[in-house]
């Protein structure tokens, strides 16, 4: 079992939020947490009967904020507020966006700045626990006043409404939670608000892209490895002293893994002496270091920006430590929209750079004395033609996710929030476009692994011969009659994984 995470006022780590939603880590209060969210809870309850309204506490929401509700009224706000809310539509997203929302969302509650119960927060970690994971749909996220929609359903839940994945089945709410033995919460004053108003949804999608762009990068640098030298390309241009020249960290990364990948090659070896008639690579294997590294540059602003998050508070209004309940404007996504806007771009970008490199592979005019499309017996099979193809389409797709979703905006709630982020979205087509660059790496995989198989009696590095061997023992089929579907399948299950990564065992 994964080390417990205990939720408090100190900020959560990226690595703390991954452990939670993908390794099922279980998650608690500190005794901080609950002495903070004691102390804000009186604050509210002291609001929640004063004569004069207070916004969240004792009114309505949004263009409905003049209006006073009665106390004997203020239990069905709260209900109502949630089932109204909850309008997504669509498919269900993924059950580990939904977790990383919930943990993001109690993460914000544990912080004290909320006035929630500390019963209502212990519910949603009950929840979380239990592995009941509400039913969250795409669409009905703006990305401003929160992931409103999405935190809904969440919400909804927790009263023991709407629908939930429980022990892998679709179930209703009230019956998962009773098979939990955990008691639905009724919402009191504020707390329809504290578990609506935040931009979790977008932030868990950024720090759950970001664990899988650190992977895909690296398994990039490998696959441009495989593809240089199946191409008889030169190890040189990623020299250190050359990359100095240009001192920018993430090119210096990926110039060192890639040189670190090629040391050895036999095959590099054999064109290096003065007879080589190749003057310099072509700009998908020279310049892969440049491309590679400004990726992994952007994934590390991106980063920040997630850290600072990780670091926020973000509900409207919030309870500050003297009592005061103030609005603001922190639940406004534009900080985490714009960097899963600029993600979308690289991830692009590298996917462009490695379906070159593996069109290069098949053609027979710029490999070098490859058979044409690495076919077994080209005229009577087409090897790998049609898998270029396959990255060719997804390449064309990253290129239309990677227009920006931040640039939109379309008022909502009466003209009140008149200028939203669309953060939510940026965030869905950036997982999609993770999701596509996977694909087109694994296929570049698949297609270094039999070029250098094609360079026999030749033997690649130790590294990318470790790879190409990964292959060959879970992946390739032999002959003519290859079956490539089920073979871009395993590799990219390799791929995400990691166990290319961790056949390479690269230092760098």
């Amino acid at each position: 079992m994964p080390e417990k995470v205990l939720l408090g006022p100190e900020p959560l780590t990226a690595a703390q939020v991954v452990d939670v939603v993908r390794g099922y880590a279980p998650v608690g209060l500190t005794d901080a947490a609950e002495k903070n969210l004691a102390a804000t809870r009186l604050h509210i309850e002291n609001l929640a009967h004063a004569v004069t309204p207070t916004y969240g506490v004792s009114t309505g929401f949004g263009a409905l904020a003049t209006r006073h509700i009665p106390v004997e009224s203020r239990t069905a706000l709260q209900r109502s507020l949630i089932r109204s809310h909850a309008a997504g539509a669509g498919p269900a997203v993924e059950p580990e966006v939904v977790r990383a929302l919930m943990l993001l969302r109690l993460r914000t509650l544990a912080s004290g700045y909320t006035g929630v119960r500390a019963g209502t927060a212990q519910t949603l970690a009950a929840l979380l626990n239990a592995d009941i994971t509400p039913i969250v749909h795409e669409y009905g996220s703006l990305g401003c006043s929160g992931d409103l929609a999405p935190l809904a359903a969440v919400a909804l839940a927790l009263m023991g409404e709407g629908e939930v994945i429980h022990a892998g089945q679709l179930k209703p709410a009230a019956e998962a939670l009773k098979q939990a033995g955990i008691e639905p919460v009724v919402l009191a004053e504020k707390e329809g608000l504290a578990l609506t108003n935040g931009t979790d949804g977008m932030l868990g999608m950024l720090l759950l892209a970001a664990a899988d762009l650190h992977r895909l990068f690296d398994v990039a640098d490998l696959t441009a490895a495989m593809s240089v030298e199946a191409l008889l390309g030169t190890d040189r241009a990623f020299a250190a002293d050359l990359q100095a020249l240009r001192p920018h960290p993430g090119q210096a990364k990926s110039a060192a893994r890639m040189w670190q990948a090629l040391q050895g090659s036999k095959i590099v070896e054999s064109h290096r002496g003065p007879d080589c008639n190749r003057v310099q690579d072509a700009y998908s294997l020279r310049c892969a270091p440049q491309v590679h590294g400004a990726a992994r540059d952007s994934l590390a602003h991106a980063e920040l920006v997630g850290d600072r998050e990780l670091m926020s508070a973000v509900d409207n209004p919030v309870v500050l430590a003297d009592g005061r309940v103030e609005s603001n404007g922190n639940f406004h996504g534009a900080p985490v929209a714009y960097v899963l806007d600029f993600l979308a771009i690289p991830v692009a970008d590298v996917a462009s750079i490695a379906e070159r490199r593996t069109d290069r592979m098949l053609d027979k005019a710029r490999s070098h004395g490859l058979p044409p499309f690495l076919a077994h017996d080209p005229g009577v099979d087409s090897g790998h033609m049609i898998a270029q193809y396959t990255q060719a389409a997804i390449v064309s797709e990253l290129k239309r996710l990677a227009v920006p979703a931040s640039v939109d905006s379309i008022p909502s709630s009466a003209m009140q929030e008149d200028h939203v982020s669309m953060g939510w979205s940026a965030a869905r087509k950036l997982r999609k476009a993770v999701d596509g660059l996977t694909t087109v790496l694994a296929i570049e995989l698949l297609t270094a692994a039999r070029a250098l198989d094609f360079r026999a009696p030749l033997e690649p590095s130790p590294v990318t011969g470790a790879v190409r061997d990964l292959l060959r023992t879970k992946v390739a089929g032999p002959g003519p009659d290859r079956h490539l579907a089920p073979e871009i399948a395993a590799a990219e299950e390799l791929v995400r994984s990691g166990a290319v990564l961790d056949a390479a065992r690269l230092e760098v």
